[in-house]
């Protein structure tokens, strides 16, 4: 089925479509139903960063014990905040990759339960296909094709949003994903877990050009990012001020990192739009609701004359409400998962997924 707006949508299906999702990729439990892809009825989301933080990070034994404590209760809140029963929903949707495979199994587990119960359809979901389909849910009018940056913990790429659920990866991550880079940093000068909010209000206070550090340029004419270099940079100069016993300013050192994060991904961006001929850029994943990253991205898109689209910061970080939306524009493709859907931690996306994460 051909998906081109939400009009043609409505006359196609005559009914409202209404989804409940789950998302448990990593150290989130959520469950949202959502309706048409663009319409939260609700958003459930447990988050475990306070027990995660006395480690310095997601430790994944303990996120799965959590889930299985959770899950449940998240879907029935959800449910019940939305004003419906299990009967009124027309089919459920799960992350079923990537992400940490013990976590996901969990979601994956229980959404298999709950259709198999209900005679439901299942539609498995990729993750990194959700938090691009949050900026449906955040601007409603939005329709591909259009490129999209996605920065997280755990992935750095840029995509090239051809249509409803169709995807090319221009560029990705050869090394560390930028919300990993700010997690190693943040813990380097002592800022704690989770680092992408603590090196965003550190960097507030503090200079950015303070400190030059190295801005990575893959080969020519790539959308690549790179960020080990940089995240080594960080660490040989707080290496070599402690072995001078030179005063380290820690809010300069997170202003001045947090621009070469910045700089790289929005310079990838707009080389990537310009070549593309696209004139609206989103963004998406934890990254994305970095504050300077948004500014740097809004500007240069009214200095081109493009539209700039961005979800709210709840909608950024994991949330179930983003693999609704997802889930219901698979479903209309007529997508459909059995009871053998599994985990897969290393889900590619797209049709170009390349080998830097183990893949030939």
């Amino acid at each position: 089925m051909s998906i081109k707006n939400e009009d043609s949508n409505h006359e196609k299906n005559e009914k409202d479509i209404t989804i409940l999702a789950i998302e448990s990729s990593c150290d989130e439990t959520a469950a949202a139903v959502v309706r048409n892809g663009r319409e939260v009825l609700s958003n459930v989301i447990s988050s475990q960063i306070a027990l995660h933080t006395i480690y310095g990070g997601v430790v994944p034994e303990i996120a799965s014990r959590k889930h299985v404590e959770k899950i449940n209760g998240c879907v029935r809140a959800a449910l019940k905040d939305a004003n419906m029963k299990l009967e009124d929903i027309d089919a459920i949707a799960v992350t079923y990759g990537p992400g940490l495979v013990g976590a996901l199994l969990v979601g994956v587990s229980e959404a298999k339960a709950l259709s198999f119960v209900t005679g439901k359809p299942l539609v498995g979901v990729h993750h990194i296909e959700g938090h691009i389909c949050a900026n449906y849910i955040e601007d409603k009018e939005l329709q591909p094709p259009f490129m999209c940056l996605v920065a997280s913990g755990g992935h750095s790429h840029l995509v090239y949003v051809k249509d409803y659920g169709e995807y090319d990866i221009i560029g990705q991550t050869r090394d560390d994903a930028a919300g990993e880079a700010f997690d190693k940093v943040a813990r380097a000068i002592g800022l704690g877990y989770p680092g992408g909010p603590k090196v965003d209000a550190a960097a507030k206070l503090g200079n950015p050009e303070a400190i030059s550090f190295p801005r990575a340029k893959t080969t020519e004419k790539s959308y690549d990012f790179s960020f080990s270099g940089l995240k080594s940079a960080v660490l040989n100069y707080l290496n070599q001020a402690e072995m001078k016993g030179e005063e380290v300013n820690k809010n300069d050192v997170a202003a001045s990192f947090q621009k070469a994060v910045v700089d790289v991904l929005t310079e990838h961006t707009m080389e990537a739009a310009k070549e593309y001929g696209c004139d609206k850029i989103a963004i998406a994943g934890g990254v994305a609701s970095n504050s300077a990253l948004r500014e740097r991205l809004e500007n240069e898109c009214q200095s081109r004359g493009y539209t700039f689209f961005r979800p709210s910061p709840v909608l950024c970080t994991d949330n179930a409400a983003m693999i609704g939306s997802a889930g219901y524009y698979e479903y209309l493709k007529g997508a459909r998962s059995g009871m053998d859907l599994n985990a897969v931690p290393n889900l590619p996306l797209g049709n170009r997924e390349r080998r830097y994460h183990g893949r030939s």
